[in-house]
């Protein structure tokens, strides 16, 4: 008999204790990508995929997977569903493990219910999507889907200075397969939105139709270092202010426009950072994201001909692009899957542009892919505040569930 209900009580629970996973004696929750937090997170998926009849595997990205297979299916390209676990600095606990251990009650339930699926079905918790300790963010789907060579990858260098491929060692991470060596048939990845629309219009589900393309650069702008009291305004070279006027200058057009575009300066820093001292130099990272990749290289070009301005006043500037990710359009076929089934259960859906990177966009250039959103309450995310209401949790799992059904032909 085909399941309807998935076991909401195992789902809630779970999240609740993968979240407790990272807690510090402020219980504020961190899992950056390699770190002894995220080997205790990743050790008790691991227990978790295995106690539930899956063959785990990891590769040699890090990436977790658990397939269901049986004889008869086992030579069909799997369902692959998933997320990740790997969080920012002060997190909440749904971002990526909801889609996890979403995935994982799904298969869970259809388990227990006996169904006999026409090809696998797996679970995956990809390395690094956060981008918070090893840059860019979504490395280990991005390595999966073949973006990225798999030296270059563990060749990469943490903020803290550790290198990828030594750290997945050393918490016994690092596996043996070949990324890429799970060639799915579709991916669908069950997220909360972390974003306000879905709450604020009084929907329960988005079913995600594109996702914005993202433009990551960190920028250098030198100056000449003075005495901040015997140095008239008129006669500095001030990085800082320099740094400060291009932050003011994407905010202010990314405000004017009538377009979703949205611009970023999520870090600065300035030396030779005393209180009296002009600064000499200011290093700073731009975050660009637009749904429509038009847009998107304007606002880059903007930025590009503002820094030459800054370079004909006397500054030299330097850019180092950290990641470029075009915008991405869903599989049409299941988005408009995922909203019948949604319409079926009653529960108001919306077709929707994710604001946020996910594994789905680099996985979506391997097979169909998408995504399903549940509401973020007050649109709060990378945040302890970040929470969905329970009810919302496991209707997104439930038609997390009956979009598998449809997709692996079970009846």
């Amino acid at each position: 008999m085909i399941p309807t209900t998935i076991d909401a009580t195992r789902l809630l629970d779970g999240l609740a204790a993968l979240g407790r996973i990272g807690l510090d004696a402020d219980g504020r929750r961190t899992r950056l990508a390699a770190t002894d937090a995220d080997r205790e997170g990743r050790d008790h998926l691991v227990a978790r995929l295995a106690a539930a009849g899956l063959e785990v595997a990891i590769d040699r990205i890090g990436n977790i997977f658990g397939v269901w297979a049986s004889e008869e299916n086992a030579a069909a390209a799997p369902l692959l569903l998933g997320s990740h676990i790997d969080t920012v600095v002060n997190a909440g606990h749904l971002d990526g493990c909801y889609g996890v251990l979403g995935a994982l009650e799904v298969i869970e339930t259809l388990k227990a219910a006996g169904t006999r699926p026409a090809r696998p079905i797996a679970v995956a918790a990809f390395t690094g999507e956060e981008g918070a300790r090893f840059a860019p963010d979504m490395l280990g789907s991005l390595v999966f889907a073949g973006g990225l060579p798999l030296d270059e990858a563990l060749a990469t260098v943490a903020t803290d200075g550790a290198r990828l491929g030594d750290e997945l060692a050393r918490i016994g991470h690092a596996g043996t397969l070949d990324p890429g060596h799970l060639r799915p048939a579709a991916y669908v990845e069950l997220h909360i939105e972390q974003g306000p629309v879905l709450e604020r219009e009084g929907f329960r589900i988005g079913a995600v139709e594109t996702l914005q393309g993202i433009s990551w650069q960190k920028v250098t702008i030198t100056g000449q270092a003075n005495h901040a009291g015997t140095t008239p305004m008129s006669m500095r070279r001030d990085a800082g202010l320099a740094a400060a006027r291009t932050a003011v200058f994407l905010a202010e057009r990314a405000n004017r426009s009538n377009t979703p575009t949205v611009a970023t300066v999520g870090r600065m820093s300035f030396a030779p950072d005393v209180i009296n001292v002009v600064p000499a130099r200011a290093t700073f990272t731009v975050d660009l994201r637009d749904p429509d990749e038009g847009r998107l290289r304007e606002e880059e070009a903007a930025l590009s001909a503002h820094l030459a301005g800054l370079e004909a006043e006397g500054f030299a500037v330097t850019v180092e692009r950290l990641a470029r990710f075009e915008p991405v359009v869903f599989d049409a076929a299941i988005v408009a899957e995922i909203e019948r089934v949604a319409r079926a259960r009653g529960l108001p859906v919306r077709r929707i542009t994710s604001g946020a990177g996910h594994d789905a966009q680099m996985v979506a250039r391997l097979c169909p892919a998408a995504m399903i959103f549940v509401p973020s309450i007050g649109g709060v995310s990378h945040n302890p505040r970040e929470a969905t209401a329970d009810a919302d949790l496991v209707a997104g799992a439930e038609v997390l569930l009956d979009l598998v059904v449809r997709l692996t032909g079970i009846r």
